[in-house]
This record gives C-alpha cells, structure tokens and sequence, in this order.
C-alpha cells in the first residue's frame, strides 16, 4: 500500500474553541499512529479563525509528546515568516527531544493575509530570498565548524528531514535543484499538478538527502459509511472554501443538510471555483474512495499521499480517517 499520513491544520469549528482544537489533534495523532499512517504534519497559518495551527513548531513538540512512533512535522514552515536560524534552533530541538521523527516541510507563502504579514515583521521580499534562506536553514543542520560565527544550538549535527513544499512550479524547481524531497499542495491548488511533477522530475539532481526523486501529494479525503453521508460532510469543506473567497473566514462550519445542498450555498460562478480548486478530493464510501485513489496513484505516480479532511464533528473526522486507510489497504 502507498504511504498515507495526516495534514492537520488543528480546525476550529464552530460551537467549540482552540483548547478543544488541540485536544482533538492530539487525538487524531494517536489515532493515526495506531491506524498506521507514517506522518503527522502541522501546517502555519495566521489571522484564521477556524485555524489554530499559528505556533506549528509548538504543536509539532505537543503531538510528537503524545505518540510514539509516527513521524510528526511542518507541513509547513512558512519560511518568509520567520529567521532561518530560529527555525534552525525549534527543529534541533525538537529532534533533540524526538530523534529521527521530526520533518521539516519548508514554503514560501506567508500562510495569511497582508496585514498579518507585516505584523509579523518581516519586512523584507521573503518569498524572493525563499532559496537562499533554505540553503541558510540547511547549514545550520551541518556539524559546527571551528570558527563558525553563528551556530544553531541544538541544531548542527541534528538529524531533521527537509521537504519543500509547493504549489507551483517554483518549488518543484527548488526542490529538485537541492535534491530534497517534493510535497505537492494538490488538495487546494492542483492546477499545475502535472507539470510541476514533470519538472521536479526531469530536473533532479541528487544529493547527500536524497539520491532519487520523492513525492508525496496531498488529498481531501472524506470517507463515510454512504457516498451520500460523505458528500454531505464534505459540504464543510466546500462551504469554507467559499467563505474565504468571499472575503468571510470563520469557524469551521457544520455541514449542509445534504451534498446537493451546496448548490443553494454558492453560485455557479462560486461552484465552478470550487471544483477546481478542491478537485483532488476523495468523497465516499469506503470502495469508492478506493476506486479514486487507486486511479489518481497510477496516473502521477506519487511516492506518498498525505491526507486532508475538513470535517466539523471530531468523532466523523476520526472515522473517516480509519475508513479511509482500510479501504485503501484492502484494494
């Protein structure tokens, strides 16, 4: 079977609050760890309401804490947010405290709107000197030379596992120029799926980290015991889709009465955007998640699958999870 792991962006919904939030990614953590899943990813974002995934590295050290084996990281670090020895020093010490479980997904968006940007003061073209800080974060994972100026404490000689992450063609570049492993945001932004695969691939130049290329694409997955319960909880992804369109971001809301109920929801103008952009989802029961899965691997040939689902009550999200993983296990 594929690999599959978990993408959580610690989802408020609404009715609850972030304290809840946590304590439902702590659960969804062990639950994934026993279900088999490899990885268990954060990923930052800012000014959202219905997202409490802001101090990933904080969250990163709570789900590692509260598992034992399942690889947990960044899905990711929005580097032009922070200083790269900063994010040098957190993942050394997360590594120190977890060796050989922590992952260090790295992209070039800010992960929020413009207003949060410069409060996070950054004041510079982050995203511009993405490749450059990269290489700068690498190296202060390096053995400390005699000498050296600035070291990362804890962090040279630690082991972290580097990605780039991407949603363009840009990363694909980057990733295979430093022979890093690639992971593709196809569950919000697949337009440029194929290509950038095409281009990751043909372009890879191995390295210390990697000797040959090595993708993971991520998927909105929705698993329920019906096609029709699964469409109908996907209908919270689909209505907070829209809602950040429309300028409104909020709590996760619970979902529509039924799937058909989302054309009342939005326009067709709306509709149309949303079946772009959340194509690369899975919506079922347990075969036909399967059927789609097993169809989407033989056509782009990932070398793993990571796992989204935005769905407002925990206790669903749970089941989906577990329904996902066995139905794929099982074709």
């Amino acid at each position: 079977m594929i690999p599959l792991s978990v993408l959580d962006l610690a989802p408020i919904a609404e009715g609850s609050d972030a304290a809840q939030a946590f304590a439902n990614m702590r659960a969804l953590a062990q639950h994934a760890e026993k279900l088999g899943y490899r990885r268990y990813w954060l990923a930052e974002h800012h000014n959202m309401p219905g997202i409490a995934s802001a101090a990933t590295s904080v969250l990163i050290g709570h789900v590692a804490g509260a598992t034992s084996t399942i690889r947990v990281g960044a899905g990711g670090v929005m580097l032009p947010n922070h200083a790269p020895l900063q994010v040098a020093e957190q993942f050394g010490t997360l590594a120190t405290l977890y060796p050989g479980r922590i992952d260090l997904g790295l992209g070039r968006a800010p992960g929020t709107d413009v207003a949060a940007t410069r409060a996070l003061r950054r004041y510079y073209a982050g995203a511009d000197e993405f490749p450059a800080d990269v290489v700068e974060l690498l190296g202060y994972f390096e053995p400390a030379r005699p000498g050296q100026a600035v070291q990362a404490v804890p962090g040279a000689g630690v082991e972290v596992e580097p990605w780039i992450l991407g949603s363009s063609l840009f990363g694909a570049q980057l990733a295979a120029k430093l022979g890093l492993r690639y992971a593709f945001a196809s569950h919000f932004a697949p337009a440029a799926l194929e290509e950038a695969l095409a281009v990751y691939r043909a372009r890879f130049e191995p390295s210390k980290y990697l000797q040959a290329p090595h993708v993971m694409l991520a998927l909105n997955i929705v698993c329920a015991d019906t096609d029709a319960e699964a469409r109908r909880l996907f209908t919270t992804q689909q209505q907070a889709f829209v809602n950040l369109r429309r300028g409104r971001p909020g709590l996760v809301p619970p979902p529509l009465e039924s799937g058909d109920a989302i054309d009342r929801f939005c326009d067709p103008l709306e509709k149309a955007g949303i079946a772009q952009a959340l194509a690369c989802s899975a919506v079922g029961a347990p075969d036909t998640v399967a059927a789609w899965v097993r169809d989407f691997v033989a056509r782009h040939r990932p070398e793993e699958l990571i796992v989204t689902a935005n769905i407002h009550d925990p206790a669903a999200r749970l089941r989906s999870y577990a329904l996902a993983v066995q139905s794929i296990a099982q074709h």
